[in-house]
């Protein structure tokens, strides 16, 4: 067994996250056996002495049927009207299914500004913790009743990861109606299931776009993004089918033949660096000068004003801004210590010329992640 599957089935806390099509059909909505063996799967991790987190699509797809709608609707006001049936029934059907064990659930709907938003993000970070506190299972889905752009491909891949971080998870296991990712079109014979990815650089000459199934939004593109946004931060990932949710949740992680294991190579990311990188709102961009690129990459440090030569956005101190290259290249996120209004009468000063209130750094080395 590799290393990674080793930590993946060794693993305390976990965030498994299932599709859409996992759990529902066009012509029947939920199906219960699906959802039931789902449930199965993450009690006996749990009976094991694991906590589980539960990220559930299937909120839009489960109200498809009840509204007799054939299809998943584009426009927004349907997405939103099937939602807020499908939601109800979803609920209904876990809390039904996990009380066949005597568990609880607690359910959690997020939406995108409750992790672009800092003062949300910790939030949402102590309710998911309190509710493992008190034994209950947390079922996290968005918001999809009252979410406006953030109904898009692939956010509910992108919102385990955020979650997975968010309660300090020791693995994320990303469920969906495919056995892993494969080394071409997974209907092609000649393609191989990749086993394990050490990096996901080695993935760069394969293709992961692949039909949908008209339920949900995501597609393998966005398990391997959210499977790459995870591992780097420290967090080991296995990508598997729903069928194979009891394999895939096993001690042994199922073995070197479920699904494909993303290992984790470095150490835990900080949740304020994690939440800079992958969920702050960015409100505005300075633009750096080689000097200040240079003095930000490779020697960590703050940024000052004398490194600035641009300004563009509309920001608050406290906001989070891009920080870019000569060439408008991206190379870090930063939290900014002043409005955007004052600084164009700051930017490409040395400290000594500035009046003593704004010599402070305009981007602290505590407050930067590059990028």
């Amino acid at each position: 067994m590799s290393t990674t599957r080793a930590a993946l089935g060794a693993a305390r806390r976990v965030v498994v996250k299932v599709g859409s099509s996992s759990l529902t059909s066009l012509s029947g909505g939920l199906d219960p056996d699906r959802l039931d063996a789902l449930v199965d799967a993450l009690m006996t991790r749990r009976g094991a002495g694991g906590q589980v987190v539960l990220v559930s699509s299937g909120a839009i797809a489960a109200g498809l049927a009840p509204l007799q709608l054939r299809r998943r609707p584009r426009d927004l006001a349907t997405q939103q009207a099937a939602a807020s049936v499908g939601q109800l029934l979803l609920a209904h059907a876990y809390s039904a299914s996990f009380a066949r064990y005597g568990q609880g659930i607690g359910q959690v709907l997020l939406t995108a500004d409750d992790m672009i938003r800092r003062s949300n993000y910790r939030n949402a970070q102590r309710t998911l913790e309190r509710l493992l506190q008190l034994g209950s299972v947390p079922v996290v889905n968005e918001n999809d009743t009252v979410a406006t752009a953030e109904i898009r491909v692939g956010d509910n891949d992108r919102l385990a990861a955020l979650v997975a971080h968010i309660v300090g998870a020791d693995a994320l296991v990303l469920l969906s109606d495919v056995d892993g990712l494969y080394d071409g079109d997974p209907r092609d014979p000649g393609s191989a299931l990749v086993t394990e990815v050490d990096d996901p650089a080695e993935l760069a000459g394969i293709s992961v776009t692949r039909p949908g199934s008209g339920l949900g939004t995501g597609g393998m593109g966005t398990k391997v993004t959210a499977a790459a946004m995870a591992s780097a931060a420290g967090i080991p990932v296995l990508l598997a089918s729903a069928e194979q949710a009891a394999g895939a949740l096993d001690g042994g992680a199922g073995g070197p033949g479920v699904g494909t294991a993303f290992r984790a190579p470095g150490t835990r990311m900080s949740a304020r660096r994690f939440w800079l990188r992958h969920a702050a709102d960015v409100r505005g961009a300075l633009d750096l000068d080689d000097g200040a690129v240079e003095a930000v990459r490779k020697r960590r440090r703050s940024l000052l004003a004398a490194g600035v030569h641009g300004v563009s956005g509309e920001f608050v101190a406290g906001d989070v801004v891009e920080l870019l290259a000569p060439h408008g290249r991206a190379i870090a996120r930063g939290v900014v210590s002043y409005d955007a209004g004052e600084l164009p009468a700051m930017i490409g000063r040395r400290t000594r010329e500035l009046p003593p209130e704004q010599r402070r750094e305009l981007v602290h080395a505590d407050d930067l992640v590059l990028v």
